[in-house]
């Protein structure tokens, strides 16, 4: 296994790009209201990265089990945790969710983040639910410490969740990322203290933890994308893009900008 530990000069190319997905996601929190068609957010996302200098990472990227990813955003609404594909008739209705994952490719290194938004008026409990999601992905950042390990980051994720009550997706994990969307290591949300590969300045990591309501189990819809709950519970999907130092990470993506539109869940 090949991890890339990436220079200061990289990781500034790397917050840009990063900067540049929370401002992506900010500027569609603004179009997350009943009515609106995730397709259409794809067209203001596309738009909003290709005009600010950037190419959508995720159109067109390969897929194992079909044919290549069609639009610039996933949109996975309630039950669907990962990789939901916008399309005109996914009409976003008052109480749902969307957890809306974005990646960018600037001056050659790629960016990476997800939120998951409230459409309209969401049931207390749902909110709930994305407060803790939101909450595990805060205190995995805070466990990821150069001399610490992978598995103190899922430990963090799967311990905090699971108190509560919620499920811990297995088959999907967090990833390193740099000149390649995804790179080594696998960054898994659940895990024993101190297993795992152990954490080193320069390393920089996507932390996505994507947690259930319900039963943890997952399956892939027939569009060979998108992947929903077994049971139908809503799935929620926080992501941060991290440079591991030896005191506390720093944060390379933000939802700074999303959360001025949005009351944050957490």
């Amino acid at each position: 296994m090949k991890v890339y530990l990436k220079t200061e000069d990289e990781i500034e190319l790397m917050r840009q790009a990063n900067q540049l997905v929370g401002k992506t996601l900010a500027e569609l929190a603004k179009h997350i209201v009943p009515g609106v068609t995730t397709l259409q957010l794809d067209k203001i996302a596309d738009e909003f990265i290709r005009d600010h200098g950037a190419i959508p990472t995720f159109k067109n990227f390969p897929n194992p089990f079909g044919g290549p990813f069609p639009a610039s955003i996933c949109t996975s609404v309630n039950e669907v945790v990962v990789h939901g594909v916008p399309s005109e008739k996914t009409v976003l209705k008052d109480g749902d969710i969307i957890s809306v994952d974005c990646g960018t490719l600037l001056a050659g290194y790629n960016g990476d983040s997800c939120y998951t938004f409230c459409v309209g008026n969401v049931a207390q409990n749902v909110r709930d639910f994305l407060s803790v999601t939101r909450k595990s992905l805060y205190l995995a950042i805070e466990a990821a410490v150069a001399g610490n390990h992978l598995g103190d980051i899922g430990h963090a994720v799967q311990s905090f969740c699971e108190s509560h009550g919620y499920g811990i997706v297995r088959e999907l994990t967090g990833h390193g990322i740099g000149r390649e969307m995804h790179e080594e290591p696998k960054v898994p949300n659940y895990g024993s203290r101190g297993s795992g590969m152990m954490l080193k300045e320069g390393m920089c990591i996507a932390i996505e933890p994507m947690v259930t309501m319900g039963d943890r189990r997952i399956g892939l819809l027939p569009d060979k994308w998108s992947i929903r709950t077994v049971d139908g519970s809503w799935a929620a999907h926080y992501e941060h893009t991290i440079a591991i130092r030896k005191g506390k990470a720093e944060i390379l993506s933000s939802f700074e900008e999303i959360e001025r539109f949005v009351q944050p869940n957490g």
